[in-house]
């Protein structure tokens, strides 16, 4: 919704805000000029109308730039955060402009511009969460009500309506939906208002069929170019806000989310937010970094643990193996052996009491010591330090025609560990449901990684060297 656009509770709201905002401007000012605390100009100090001239529009300027928009039902925290920011720092440029048309010393104020910065925003945040909580409670109360109404019949819609209802706060007025079928699965209170084709039949003899401040329009692809067309400016001539809602293909079990890419909006079914530009250049630089240090620490090990290794059981120090990695391409997997040599490693898992273990491999097994060569492909590219682990290619043909998303864990590099790995999902996989679990939890890591999640999940993984998972074997 823009400014141009509101409704008159929300006008009333914007108004009063901005009000405040030039008060509070106002006050920001008045206070860091006389207050003694900071230096300032001494050309500004004492000159009441002229600060209030020029908070006043530094403060217009930061509303017609950044205006507040937190009568908004749908802005977010970090949103609000932002805008603030920016509406502030505005604030600051303009404070700076119109104070150097008095002032002849731009080091004075810089300080000053500075200093209302932090000041302003500081405050202003601090307010805007505020103003929020009493909106939320006016919402709570009924006012500030946004009417809504939905067309079709798509799955979508019963998710909207429930996401709006989830929230007493963002007080959406559901007026009901039109649609030629009733949906499934339809909460009591949502109230069906007629068929597709009666409404359209409504508008188009020119009847007002419903009010509303928003309709949300499931698509699909039997709706027609006319329909839509004409809904648009039924809506377009009654000053309703038009939404189209991402389809969900209920028999492929499916949603879209939408997708920015240049200028245009597309919509897909996976999200992959591991693999955005700026994601990719921070989780490989904190990789790099980190298994280089890793290395440099294991240079000391290696030959104790190879002294180790030979004792209980003939063979080589490393061990490796063809695995599955990014988009499906095989790569070396390395690890230090912890099994006898033997003709099943390629396609057998290990057990609890498996005889093919010797002690010592065992214990690493259980600590995760045996995988961290795996820190060498890292340093290659081919895996990175948090990611689903790479299985077997055996595996992977196995689970490939059993579990239909199975190769989607694929769009990501395998890591070290994973989260599947640290929420219970680690070792054999006895039963088909179980490295389903494992799936879904390694889709889930690539549509929501952070940083914040990477390095949780590494802690939780140094917490089992010293509290073994049970399913470390």
């Amino acid at each position: 919704m823009t400014h141009g656009n509101l409704t008159n509770g929300s006008k009333i709201i914007f108004l009063a805000i901005t009000i405040f905002d030039i008060l509070l401007a106002n006050i920001t000012y008045y206070v860091i000029v006389n207050c003694g605390y900071f230096t300032v100009p001494d050309a500004i100090i004492g000159k009441e109308l002229n600060g209030v001239i020029c908070a006043t529009i530094a403060a217009l300027i930061g509303v017609m730039t950044y205006g507040n928009l937190i009568y908004q039902q749908r802005i977010s925290v970090p949103n609000v955060i932002s805008r603030v920011f920016r509406h502030a720092f505005v604030q600051a440029l303009a404070i700076m402009a119109l104070t150097r048309m008095m002032v002849d010393s731009s080091q004075s104020i810089l300080r000053l511009s500075a200093i209302y910065l932090c000041a302003y925003f500081t405050l202003l945040l601090i307010t805007r969460f505020i103003e929020r909580q009493l909106l939320n409670a006016l919402r709570r109360m009924g006012h500030n009500k946004h009417s809504v109404v939905y067309i079709g019949s798509d799955p979508a819609v019963v998710n909207v309506y429930n996401d709006m209802m989830s929230s007493a706060a963002m007080a959406y007025n559901i007026v009901g939906y039109y649609a030629n079928h009733k949906l499934k699965n339809c909460p009591e209170d949502l109230k069906h208002l007629g068929t597709r084709k009666d409404l359209m039949a409504a508008i188009a003899r020119g009847e007002r069929p419903f009010t509303a401040d928003e309709v949300y329009y499931s698509l699909i692809p039997t709706s027609p170019e006319d329909e839509v067309n004409q809904l648009i400016n039924y809506c377009d001539k009654n000053i309703i806000q038009f939404y189209l809602i991402p389809r969900i293909l209920s028999n492929l079990s499916m949603e879209f989310t939408p997708l920015q890419i240049g200028h245009m909006t597309f919509f897909t079914n996976h999200t992959n937010n591991i693999n955005r530009l700026d994601n990719r250049i921070q989780k490989r630089a904190f990789d790099v970094i980190f298994s280089f240090i890793v290395c440099l620490c294991l240079i000391p090990i290696i030959p104790i643990i190879c002294i180790i290794i030979k004792m209980q059981s003939t063979g080589p120090l490393f061990f490796k193996q063809k695995r599955t990695g990014l988009n499906g391409e095989t790569f070396w997997l390395y690890k230090f052996r912890s099994m006898h040599i033997n003709e099943e490693a390629d396609t057998l898992q290990a057990t609890k009491d498996d005889p093919r273990k010797f002690p010592f491999g065992e214990f690493m097994r259980k600590t995760n010591i045996d995988e961290l060569p795996q820190f060498l492909n890292v340093l290659k590219g081919d895996m990175s330090i948090v990611g689903p682990r790479p299985h077997m290619l055996f595996h992977t043909e196995m689970y490939l025609d059993v579990i239909s998303k199975y190769m989607v864990r694929h769009f990501s590099k395998p890591g070290i560990t994973g989260w599947a790995q640290v929420t219970g999902y680690r070792g054999e996989t006895k039963e088909l449901w179980q490295m389903e679990e494992r799936i879904k939890r390694d889709i889930w890591y690539n549509e929501n990684w952070s940083f914040k999640l990477d390095l949780e999940i590494i802690f939780r993984t140094a917490v089992q060297i010293f509290s073994p998972n049970k399913n470390a074997y």
